[in-house]
């Protein structure tokens, strides 16, 4: 998928830009390049609907002046001194902030390769061929299940970034994903499950996320009825149900800026217990096979693996330059710098973000099932809706959930329609909470979250429709 000498093109045009900024008297300017080629494969009605291949990629350039900056992005490098112009013309415009530079350069340990040439070299019939084993293995273990959704993709990327404090990377990359949605349509009773994995190596013919999807379609039928429970109670989240909550409260919360303006429910509680003591929480930038594993960040700052909670104590927080800076200048904080935490694309200037985030445990990890066993009266719930309505600034939420277990004496009863999923996930981390073993699945299923089955006890409301 990536043609030879793709990487050095791509630098090529970095370096080309990088002198339309120079020609134009640009004080600091860094430029970010990507080039993707890429196989899609789309399941549907129990087949292969599409099978499409293509490329997409592009520039971003930034320029920086007397603290004020501009941002352009340009896909045709023939268009290099427009794009210059234009993010001049914005950086006129733009409010200064003092402090506020392009980092120098500064020497960045080498991270794991993310290619692989098994994904590089797949074809279209490749793909089709796993489609197929797919298809054929939800049919032989569930007759009655049918493929109704999902598909294959795999990629291959070369990317560059520039700068003028002298700062040059330029590496390749991989991912491949597989997702699909089972349904069993049967006797006026219709259910699904969908699952998904992803990885910069190739997957296995036929992923494990497939058997998961299929267990889920299977094991909500026949919901029985259960009698309204007042109060709190206990809960297993799946690895998926608990990261799409952790994502939105814990990631966002750990950003500096938001802090600095008391938006997050971190603020003000550096040095301080936010989870239970057993749990840690590591932002990794140099992690093997992470989703957002790299040398150096948005801003070309060297990355760090940091912890940010260490048995359950706030130790620090995540900035990139900019958003370090302003902090800096508004006077919401004394002293900020950059953590090497901006994440970026070409589509827009860097920001304060995370990359692999791990959670981890000091004591015993037990297996799902295990976690299962510790409940007397209690849910176990694999996937919500509505995460992004999570608010990061009191950590409480309000979900929904279809795919809902009834658990009695540590026995699974059976499984209802749907349910309501309310609590405060700051007050559920620092309560009563034991994280499971971590997943042996294949790929990744939270992307750039590292994290496991939870059983929290006594502070998760789950309320049946």
């Amino acid at each position: 998928m990536l043609p030879d000498g793709a990487v050095e093109r791509v630098q090529e045009v970095c370096a080309a830009i990088g002198e339309a900024c120079e020609a134009a008297g640009v004080a600091q300017w860094d430029v970010m390049g990507e080039q993707s080629y890429g196989l899609d494969l789309n399941l549907e009605a129990g087949r292969i609907t599409m099978v499409g291949a293509g490329g997409e990629g592009g520039f971003g350039v930034r320029v920086v002046d007397d603290g004020r900056f501009g941002f352009a992005r340009l896909v045709d490098p023939s268009g290099a001194e427009r794009a210059v112009d234009q993010a001049m013309s914005i950086l006129r415009q733009s409010p200064q902030i003092s402090g506020f530079e392009l980092p120098a350069a500064a020497d960045a340990v080498s991270v794991p390769s993310a290619f692989h040439a098994d994904v590089a070299h797949l074809k279209a019939e490749d793909l089709m061929d796993r489609a197929d084993a797919m298809l054929a293995h939800v049919a032989s273990v569930s007759p009655q299940a049918v493929v109704t959704g999902g598909g294959l993709g795999a990629s291959a990327t070369a990317a560059a970034f520039l700068s003028s404090e002298g700062i040059e990377r330029a590496s390749s990359s991989t991912s491949m994903g597989a997702g699909v949605q089972v349904t069993i349509d049967v006797d006026g009773q219709l259910t699904s499950g969908w699952e998904g994995a992803s990885s910069d190596d190739l997957l296995p013919d036929v992923p494990d996320c497939v058997d998961l999807a299929v267990t889920w379609a299977e094991c909500t039928r026949d919901p029985i009825k259960v009698d309204p429970v007042a109060g709190t109670q206990d809960v297993v989240f799946s690895e998926g149900a608990f990261g799409s909550l952790f994502g939105m409260v814990v990631g966002s919360a750990i950003n500096g800026p938001r802090m600095a303006r008391k938006e997050s429910l971190f603020s003000g509680r550096i040095g301080k217990q936010v989870m239970a003591s057993h749990l840690s929480l590591v932002d990794d930038g140099r992690l093997a096979g992470g989703a957002r594993t790299a040398s150096i960040d948005g801003d070309g700052v060297p990355t760090e693996t940091r912890m940010l909670v260490e048995s359950g104590r706030l130790e620090q927080v995540n900035w990139s330059v900019r958003d370090a800076a302003k902090a800096v200048a508004d006077g919401q904080v004394d002293h900020a710098q950059s953590t090497g935490s901006a994440t970026r694309s070409i589509d827009g200037p860097p920001g304060t973000g995370t990359r692999d985030l791990v959670l981890t445990s000091s004591q015993r990890r037990p297996s799902p099932d295990e976690l299962v066993a510790q409940m007397d009266d209690g849910w176990v719930v694999h996937s919500i809706m509505g995460a992004h309505t999570a608010n990061p600034t009191s950590g409480d939420f309000s979900v929904t959930t279809s795919s809902v277990l009834r658990v009695v004496d540590g026995e699974v009863q059976g499984a209802i329609r749907q349910a309501g999923v309310t609590g405060n996930l700051a007050d559920a981390l620092s309560g009563h909470v034991v994280l499971g073993s971590p997943n042996e699945r294949d790929g990744r299923t939270g992307r750039h979250l590292h994290l496991a089955d939870v059983l929290f006890s006594g502070t998760i409301g789950v309320n049946p429709a």
